[in-house]
C-alpha cells in the first residue's frame, strides 16, 4: 500500500495535468493537513483602552503668550493676585455652582453658559475669556470656550492666534469636533474656534445638528463647564438662537454707557433662560475703595468689576 506521502504526491501530479493552479509552497509557510486554514483560530488583537477625553487626544496644542495676555488685564496662571482676579472669583462661584448642580434647583444644560450684551463694545469677549480663564484655576472643573460670535470672531484674535475651522465646519460636518479644538498651555482650558463664516450661521446655530451637539457637549464630561462667547443680543439673530440651549446667560452692561431701554430689550429677549446674571463692566471705585454693582435679575446678581481695559 503506498504511503500517504506517496498518495498525495500522485494527487498533486493528476492535478497539474488537469490544469488547476497550485500555490507556490515556497511562497508560504507550510500548512498542517490536519488543521485546514480556516479552522485555525483568529489570534486576539490587542485593544488599546480610548482616553478618557478622547477631544484632548487628538485636539492641535496651542501655545498662548501668557506674559502678552497679562499685560492686556487676563488673568494667566502666573498674573499676581488682583482686585480684578477677586471679583472673578465672586463671579465665578455661583456659575460653578449651577453648572454643577448644587444650585437651588437642577438646571438643564447648567454648565453651558453663553456670556453676552445688549450691544457691541460692552467687553462680553473680554469677560468671557477672564471668565474661563477663572474658572479653569479650579481644581475640579476644566473648561472650553467657544467663540460662538460668528459674524465677529474675536477670541483666536484676542489671543493672539490664528483663525481657522471651528464650530460652524462641525455643524456642516465638514470637520469633527476632535480635530478643531484647540488645547491650550493653560491646564485645564480649551478652545473651539468659531470656524469658516457662513451666509446661514443663524440656520446652522438654530438647527437639529446644533442641538445634538450642545446636548453631547453638556453631558460628556462631568466636570467640564462650556462658556459661549456669544453675538450682542440687539444686533445679530445668532445670540438669540443660541440663548434657547443655554442653562446659564450672563449680560455684560458697560457702566454709564448702556441705556436701560438696550437692557430692558436684551433681557425680554432671552426670558426663556432660567438663569441670567448682570455684570456691570467699567465700573469706577468708589470713595470706600469698593466697586460698584449691576442689577440683579432672575436668580443671579451682577457684580460689578473696574478700570478694565474696554473690549469687544
Amino acid at each position: 500500500m503506498s504511503s500517504l506521502i506517496e498518495q498525495a504526491a500522485q494527487r498533486l501530479e493528476q492535478l497539474r495535468q488537469a490544469g488547476v493552479v497550485l500555490p507556490d509552497a515556497s511562497a508560504r509557510p507550510a500548512e498542517s493537513p490536519e488543521v485546514p486554514p480556516q479552522h485555525v483560530a483568529a489570534q486576539p488583537v490587542p485593544v488599546q483602552a480610548a482616553p478618557a477625553d478622547v477631544s484632548h487626544a487628538q485636539s492641535k496644542r496651542v501655545d498662548l503668550d501668557l506674559v502678552a495676555l497679562a499685560a492686556q488685564g487676563f488673568l494667566v496662571p502666573t498674573a499676581p493676585r488682583t482686585v480684578i482676579a477677586d471679583q472673578y472669583r465672586v463671579i465665578k462661584r455661583p456659575l460653578i455652582r449651577n453648572a454643577m448642580g448644587k444650585g437651588t434647583e437642577a438646571l438643564p444644560h447648567g454648565n453651558l453658559i453663553m456670556v453676552t450684551s445688549a450691544l457691541a463694545g460692552e467687553g462680553k469677549s473680554f469677560t468671557s475669556l477672564n471668565l474661563a480663564l477663572s474658572i479653569a484655576a479650579e481644581l475640579d472643573n476644566t473648561v472650553m470656550l467657544v467663540d460662538a460670535d460668528v459674524a465677529r470672531p474675536s477670541v483666536l484674535r484676542m489671543l493672539g492666534l490664528p483663525q481657522g475651522p471651528g464650530l460652524l465646519d462641525v455643524l456642516e460636518n465638514q470637520v469633527d469636533m476632535a480635530d478643531v479644538l484647540m488645547r491650550t498651555n493653560v491646564d485645564k482650558l480649551t478652545i473651539l474656534p468659531s470656524g469658516t463664516p457662513h451666509p446661514r450661521a443663524t440656520e446652522l446655530l438654530a438647527s437639529d445638528a446644533m442641538t445634538a451637539l450642545l446636548e453631547n457637549m453638556a453631558k460628556r464630561y462631568a466636570d467640564r463647564i462650556i462658556i459661549f462667547d456669544s453675538p450682542p443680543l440687539l444686533l445679530t439673530t445668532e445670540s438669540r438662537a443660541l440663548a434657547s440651549h443655554m442653562g446659564q446667560i450672563v449680560v455684560v452692561v458697560h457702566a454709564d454707557k448702556t441705556l436701560q431701554g438696550a437692557i430692558q430689550q436684551a433681557l425680554a429677549s432671552i426670558e426663556t433662560c432660567p438663569v441670567k446674571m448682570m455684570l456691570l463692566n467699567q465700573a469706577h471705585a468708589s470713595s470706600e475703595g469698593s466697586y460698584g454693582y449691576g442689577y440683579g435679575y432672575g436668580y443671579g446678581y451682577g457684580y460689578g468689576y473696574g478700570n478694565e481695559p474696554k473690549q469687544e
